[in-house]
């Protein structure tokens, strides 16, 4: 302490002598600063030590020993999806390609006329297949709502042995079900050519006036003339689709 004390003086006297002030100061440390500092420390006893060390032990040689080693899973011990026939992807490629108008459509609707049919694959066999084959010579787009079984292997395979070798869009797209309020299949859905698409809870809709909407268990033709006769608006989009159903070309 004297030796500090003989430097800061020092250094005190020789800013004085170079005219320089120095004015900071050095805090004075009394003995009642240091007794409330030891007050203030926690006091830890060797049995705070001990419980620390029982509550915090580390696990001995036995329990280590006795602890599961993790393994490695065996992937090739998972079940596998069954199936009968294999699942043609190059074959429902081509029928995504073909109609990719006809989608575009349905996402947008910017463009026209359009032909939607709405399906479930718990619909009779007979009735699928023939709207199916319809929807192919019309080029309408068909649309389920979901997952046959939740599973996406058993909807394709499904979906394959309805379409064949037929070129027509598919698709799962529940939005388009409530795009067009559709509570029943099958249903179908004429787009007015020129149809510009408005805001809706959907993304985007065709307005109530662009489209006409009809719901039963009968042919995609039926379905067409019925729309002619009701509504003669739609009578010209109908019938081209109606010449396509018939193989009379556009």
């Amino acid at each position: 302490m004297r030796i500090s004390l003989a430097l800061t003086v020092l250094l005190l006297s020789s800013a004085a002598g170079m005219g320089t002030a120095w004015a900071q100061s050095v805090p004075v440390i009394t003995e009642a600063d240091l007794e409330r500092a030891r007050r203030e420390q926690p006091n830890i006893t060797d049995q705070d030590l001990e419980r620390a060390r029982q509550k915090y032990r580390a696990p001995t040689e036995a329990e280590l020993s006795a602890a599961p080693v993790p393994v490695q899973p065996n992937i090739d011990s998972l079940p596998q999806p069954q199936t009968n026939a294999l699942i043609d992807l190059e074959a429902l490629a081509k029928g995504y390609s073909a109609q990719s108008d006809a989608m575009a459509q349905a996402q947008g609707l910017a463009t026209g006329p359009g032909l939607f049919v709405f399906i479930s694959l718990s619909m009779p066999q007979a009735t699928l297949r023939r709207l199916v084959d319809q929807a192919a010579r019309a080029q309408a787009s068909v649309f389920i709502r979901g997952l046959a079984g939740g599973s996406l292997r058993t909807t394709v395979a499904q979906v394959q042995g309805l379409i064949g070798q037929r070129q027509v869009a598919v698709q799962i797209d529940p939005q388009a079900f409530d795009r067009f309020d559709i509570e029943r299949v099958p249903s179908f859905v004429l787009v007015r050519d020129g149809t510009r698409p408005v805001s809706c809870a959907s993304g985007l809709c065709a307005p109530p006036e662009g489209f006409l909407r009809t719901t039963g268990d009968v042919s995609l033709d039926y379905a067409l003339e019925y729309m002619q006769r009701g509504s003669p608006q739609f009578a010209k989009d109908a019938s081209g689709f109606l010449r396509r159903i018939k193989g009379q070309g556009n």
